[in-house]
This record gives structure tokens, C-alpha cells and sequence, in this order.
């Protein structure tokens, strides 16, 4: 199987709802999760 078969869409900011953000942005303050695992949990780029 080739790498890019396994593509993930990225999306762009405008596509997160609020309540999706804060979500994240509160399991990473809490230490939950580091930001390199919230990106990688939720298939975001940043």
C-alpha cells in the first residue's frame, strides 16, 4: 500500500466549530494531551 493512500483531509480554520475548539484548546491546558497529540488525535494541522 502506498503512503498517500492513507491521506487525511486537512482542513482550514474556518471549517472548526467554537465548541470544537475549546474542546481541544481545554484538553491541551489541562495536560491532557500535548499539542503534537491533539494534532494528530483530531487530524488537525495546528
Amino acid at each position: 500500500m502506498e503512503k498517500g493512500a492513507e491521506k487525511k483531509s486537512k482542513r482550514s480554520q474556518r471549517d472548526y466549530s467554537l465548541g470544537f475548539k475549546l474542546q481541544v484548546v481545554t484538553e491541551v491546558e489541562s495536560g491532557d494531551l500535548t499539542y503534537k497529540q491533539a494534532q494528530k488525535k483530531y487530524g488537525i494541522q495546528g
